[in-house]
C-alpha cells in the first residue's frame, strides 16, 4: 500500500504517522510539503495532526487553502482514501470533504489524555479489523475538538452510518459524543483521537494499530 503524508507548516504528528505506517505497511509513505500542486500517485492521503499555520483564523482554515489542497480534494472526490488527524480533522470539514466543524474544546482548555472510545461501524476501509461497538483506547491532544453539525446533518451521520467512532466519555463536547466520521462512500475518514500514538504496548497501547492493518487489508 503506497501512501502520502501532506507536511504544514507547524504540523507535529507528521513523524508520528510516518513511523506507525511504515511499520504496519513496510513501505515508508511520500512526504509532502504544502506548497506543492499534485500528489504522487497514491492508496491513501494522510492529513496529519499538528497546528497548521498555529491555527491563526480557524484551525484548519489556512492549511485548507494550501496548493496541495487541490489535488486532494480532487483524488478525495474520484476515490483515493483519505485519513485526516486532530488538525486534519479540522482541515477535512474546513475543506468540505466532510460536514460540520470542529470548534474550541466545552471546557475551554486544551485536552491531553487518552480516551475510551466506541466503535460504531466496522464496515469501512478504516475499521474493518475492529468488530461493531468494541471499545477501544486512544490518546487525544486539542483544544479545537468540540464537533458541531445542525441537527439534520447530524441525523443523516447517524443514519448512513458515517459516525465510526464515539467518546465514551466525552473530553470535548462534540454533538453526540462524536469522534470521527466517514463520508457516506466511507473513504474519507476525520477523527479527533490519536491511532498513530496507540501502535505499540511500548509507547502505551496498540489499539490504534487496527485502524492500519484495516486499510492495508482494504488498500493493498
Amino acid at each position: 500500500m503506497r501512501s502520502s503524508v501532506v507536511v504544514f507548516p507547524a504540523s507535529n504528528c507528521d513523524r508520528d504517522i510516518t513511523v506507525a505506517l511504515t511499520e504496519i505497511t513496510g513501505r515508508v509513505p511520500d512526504m509532502i510539503w504544502h506548497a506543492e500542486t499534485s500528489l504522487p500517485a497514491t492508496d491513501l492521503i494522510v492529513l496529519p495532526g499538528g497546528f497548521s499555520y498555529g491555527d491563526y483564523l480557524r484551525a484548519g482554515a489556512m492549511a485548507a487553502r494550501s496548493p496541495i489542497m487541490g489535488d486532494v480534494i480532487a483524488k478525495a472526490r474520484r476515490g483515493t482514501a483519505v485519513l485526516g488527524v486532530c488538525n486534519g480533522f479540522q482541515i477535512l470539514t474546513e475543506a468540505g470533504l466532510l460536514p460540520g466543524v470542529l470548534m474550541r474544546n466545552a471546557s475551554l482548555r486544551f485536552v491531553h489524555r487518552r480516551v475510551e472510545l466506541t466503535v460504531e461501524n466496522a464496515d469501512t476501509p478504516f475499521t474493518s479489523r475492529y468488530g461493531n461497538r468494541r471499545r477501544v483506547t486512544l490518546p487525544v491532544a486539542h483544544a479545537d475538538g468540540n464537533y458541531y453539525a445542525d441537527e439534520g446533518t447530524l441525523d443523516r451521520l447517524e443514519g448512513e452510518g458515517c459516525v465510526i467512532f464515539r467518546y465514551v466519555d466525552n473530553p470535548n463536547g462534540s454533538a453526540r459524543d462524536i469522534a470521527g466520521i466517514v463520508d457516506p462512500a466511507g473513504r474519507i475518514l476525520g477523527m479527533m483521537p490519536h491511532p498513530e500514538r496507540a501502535i505499540s504496548p511500548l509507547i502505551g497501547g496498540e489499539d490504534g494499530r487496527a485502524l492500519f492493518q484495516s486499510l492495508v487489508e482494504r488498500l493493498a
